[in-house]
Formats: structure tokens, C-alpha cells, sequence
């Protein structure tokens, strides 16, 4: 990695910056001054809060999990609404959006290749990237070979900018001429929700490199953030999904919000989504007590010799790698009975327990380790 980025020249990008320029200008100006002169209709803030969130999983559930990561297959219908609520949030074509987030996951932090790198700061991640045309945003279409055979990815794209003024100029402006609100309507549904839609998705590639806790990697910069969680419809649980992305779900918690597993959730059972991709829970534990080893590891480290506390950390930390021997061989197992076409006669009522045992093993591992490291720091 060099550190020429920091003096790199490149041409500015004329079309996004006057976008995102004057949309922004136009909501901290004249949609209050408009709502303060005239006010708004209930109408304006219905169409306003119901277009924020189509937006958002349109983002979040289409661009971001069904087509650039491949977390489950949708049906054509669904695909065709989401390549309209994605498009309507003005973020690129589905092509061109997905080019560029892959090549950050294949990527991430190197401030070279990464569309968006935290590295070359917050300024950088959130939203210069996009006003200069820098050569780590040159579009690789190799990225890509999956999506430019899907047929509504290729219509979308091609008739991008038409949807953009479908969705942001003719549907505000008709919705407005229907409930007799035609300036309210456009500014608050048309103007302050992309405004508000855009900063909340750039948050991601900001913000979430930036605050909140590392569960469960701390390879890349990528964190878990429950605020930004609630503002990003569920993206802000970023370490998750840095470490797992082919997981449809980026709130592995039940209760952790995100909307965009909900809604995937959902499709599934209406019968619009289908294969939902979930990391096994075993690795999912595995790779947050990887980490707790990790910590406590360092924190030993840097402290005074303590033979006892070596010593249990390494008592626990064996009998952690016998809990993945074992979790390996089941599956080992697994495979060449399915191989040997003996899957039907296989108990899997005892398959099941033999892994939930494995899984429980390690969660109580983890709490053990949790008593250990807090009197370790006490």
C-alpha cells in the first residue's frame, strides 16, 4: 500500500457532485423554510416515511444482500421491486453499486483498492469518494459476470436515469396532485428522503469503519454499531457481516434490529425468497470466542508474569480447539455418509444434538472466559 492517495489528483465527478450538492442544499433550505411558511400534510409525511423505508430495503435487502452477496434468491417480482426501490435512491445501477461494494469486501482498508476506505478518512468514506473520479473507484465488470446475465439487473441498468426521474420527479409530483399537496409531497417525500436515505447509507461506509465494537474480527476496521443499526435498517451490525456476508441476516440476534432480515424473513414465507444463506451457529460462536482468546491472550501479554493465568487461559484455550476437532469431524462424517448415499438412514435427531452440544459447548466456554478476563482486568 503506498501513501500517494493522500496528494492523488483526480478529475471531479460533475454530475454526482451537483446531485448530491444541490439536494442537500435544497433540504436544510427550502424544505423548512417551506414547512415553516406552509407546513406540510399528513399526505407529505406518509409518502415521506413509506419511500425512506422502501428505500432502505431496496438498499438493504436488494443491492446489498440479494445481488451483491448472493444471501438468498428472490422471485422475479421481488427482484423487480427492488431494482425499483434501489434505483429510486439514487445510488448507481445495481451493476455498478454491487462493482463496487464486492470490490470493497475483497478489498476493505487498503486505501489503494478500496472504493471507500476508512483509511483515507471519514470525509473520504462517507461521501468524497463519490465526487472524484479516483482510481480505486474504476469499475472492474469482472466483479460482476452473475448479475449481467439476470435480465431485470441489465434492464435496470440501461434504463437507469429514467427510473430516477420516474421514481423522484413524476411519482412525488402525481402523488402530490392527488391528495392536493403537490410542493409538500415533493419536497419532504421527493428532497428530504433521498437526502436522508443517502447520508444514511454512506453512515455504513463510514461510521460503521469507524465506532462500536469488533466481535467478532478484528481483521478490517468493520464494527458492530446497535445506534446505527437503528438509523441503517439494520446494516449498522457491520463486524458480523464483514465476517460473515454471505449471511442474509446482519442482526444474527432474534432481537437485534434489522429490518432487512425481517422483510427477507418474510418474502420467504410468502414464497417470493428462497435458499436464506445462515452461518452455522457454531461458527458464528467459534469466531466470537476466537476473539475472546484473542483479547485475553494480549491482555496477559502486556501485564506481569502470572503463571496461573497463562496457565488457565491455555487449559481453556485446548480444550476450545478439541471442540473444533470435534465440530470437524461431525461434519466430515456427515459429508461421506451423504457421499455413500446413506443420508436416510442417518438419526438426525442425533446428528442435531450432537451438534447443538458442540454449539452449547462453546457458548459456556465463552462465558467461562468472560469471568476469567474480568478479574483478569479487575
Amino acid at each position: 500500500m503506498t501513501e500517494n492517495y493522500k496528494s492523488e489528483k483526480a478529475p471531479i465527478n460533475w454530475v454526482v457532485t451537483v446531485v448530491l450538492g444541490l439536494t442537500f442544499l435544497a433540504a436544510i433550505t427550502i424544505v423548512p423554510w417551506y414547512g415553516i411558511a406552509q407546513g406540510f400534510s399528513g399526505w407529505a409525511w406518509v409518502f415521506f416515511v413509506g419511500f425512506l423505508i422502501i428505500n432502505g430495503v431496496g438498499i438493504g435487502s436488494g443491492y446489498h444482500r440479494l445481488w451483491s452477496h448472493r444471501a438468498y434468491e428472490a422471485h422475479w417480482l421481488l427482484r423487480l421491486f427492488l431494482a425499483f426501490a434501489g434505483g429510486m435512491a439514487i445510488q448507481n445501477s445495481i451493476l455498478v453499486w454491487c462493482i463496487r461494494h464486492r470490490i470493497h469486501h475483497r478489498d476493505v482498508d487498503d486505501n489503494d483498492k478500496d472504493p471507500y476506505s476508512i483509511g483515507r478518512g471519514f470525509w473520504f468514506a462517507h461521501i468524497g469518494w463519490m465526487l472524484k473520479d479516483y482510481a480505486s473507484g474504476k469499475l472492474d465488470w469482472s466483479v460482476v459476470p452473475d448479475l449481467e446475465r439476470d435480465p431485470i439487473v441489465a434492464l435496470q441498468h440501461k434504463y437507469y436515469w429514467s427510473l430516477v426521474l420516474l421514481s423522484n420527479v413524476v411519482l412525488p409530483v402525481l402523488l402530490g396532485v392527488l391528495v392536493g399537496d403537490i410542493w409538500g409531497v415533493f419536497l419532504l417525500a421527493g428532497v428530504l428522503r433521498l437526502v436522508l436515505s443517502h447520508h444514511v447509507t454512506f453512515f455504513i461506509n463510514s461510521l460503521c469503519h469507524m465506532w462500536g465494537s469488533r466481535p467478532f474480527s478484528d481483521e478490517n476496521t468493520a464494527r458492530d454499531n446497535w445506534f446505527l443499526a437503528m438509523v441503517t435498517y439494520g446494516e449498522g451490525y457491520h463486524n458480523f457481516h464483514h465476517a460473515f456476508q454471505s449471511d442474509y441476516r446482519n442482526g444474527v440476534r432474534w432481537w437485534q434490529y434489522d429490518i432487512n432480515k425481517w422483510f427477507i424473513a418474510a418474502c420467504s414465507g410468502l414464497g417470493l425468497a428462497k435458499n436464506l444463506k445462515r452461518v452455522p451457529d457454531f461458527k458464528i460462536q467459534r469466531a466470537r470466542l476466537s476473539m475472546v482468546f484473542k483479547r485475553a491472550q494480549a491482555r496477559i501479554d502486556g501485564a506481569a508474569e502470572n503463571p496461573r493465568w497463562r496457565s488457565l487461559l491455555e487449559t481453556e484455550y485446548a480444550q476450545f480447539k478439541e471442540t473444533i476437532n470435534q465440530w470437524q469431524q461431525l461434519q466430515l462424517e456427515r459429508v461421506q455418509q451423504s457421499r455413500q448415499k446413506l443420508v436416510e438412514v442417518i438419526d438426525q435427531s442425533t446428528l442435531k444434538a450432537r451438534y447443538r452440544e458442540l454449539e452449547k459447548d462453546l457458548k459456556l466456554q465463552r462465558k467461562r472466559l468472560a469471568l476469567l478476563t474480568a478479574q483478569l482486568y479487575a
